[in-house]
């Protein structure tokens, strides 16, 4: 059975979109999906599932959230391993003095491919950094994510495709949800 982190698009941001997590687990188990875990108020679901079709299940869980809330937020996927291996990518490992809380990990929905990874590498987004590794784009604010002049929903635009950001302390948080559930 797989372990899956699920991360959704835009949702409990001021008082748009507003999904309350104990309505949203319920939807998970309504799905037949076991053991749902959410993480913050931001639509973040850790769960088990016997399903491989991580496209169809994405698009279930986006309609029985627009049934009970008249809205269809994004879903992004990512199994326990991949998200260990996104964790295992990050490219501000190793360099000292990096604020987790400033460091953003977009995760798309899919691989861009090179000729839109060419166009994310080509952006000058000084005093950010960004780094780009398959389906994920590592995206550092020294300055913070508030001041800064690069938007990375923009970035999932250009990129045509949908994309959740989380920041580096609860993409660790859901790793570790993940493997207490692959435990269990």
């Amino acid at each position: 059975m797989a372990v899956v982190i699920s991360m959704l698009r835009g949702v409990n941001l001021a008082a748009h979109r507003r999904i309350p997590m104990a309505p949203l687990r319920g939807i998970y188990e309504s799905l037949g999906l076991q053991s749902p875990q959410s993480y913050i108020n931001s639509g973040n679901v850790v769960f088990k599932t016997d399903g491989r079709d991580w496209s169809r299940l994405s698009a279930r869980i986006e309609h029985a959230i627009e049934r009970s809330f008249g809205f269809r937020p994004d879903v992004i996927l990512r199994t326990a391993a991949e998200l260990r291996d996104a964790i295992a990518a990050n490219p501000f490992a190793s360099r000292p003095g990096i604020d987790p809380s400033r460091l953003l990990v977009l995760f798309l929905s899919g691989d861009p491919g090179p000729e839109a990874r060419a166009q994310v590498r080509a952006i000058q987004a000084d005093p950010e950094e960004l780094h780009m590794r398959g389906r994920e784009i590592f995206i550092y604010f020294p300055n913070g994510m508030g001041r800064s002049k690069l938007s990375w929903v923009a970035l999932a635009d250009l990129l045509k495709m949908s994309g959740a950001g989380r920041n580096w302390n609860t993409v660790t948080k859901l790793l570790e949800i993940a493997k207490a559930l692959e435990a269990s």
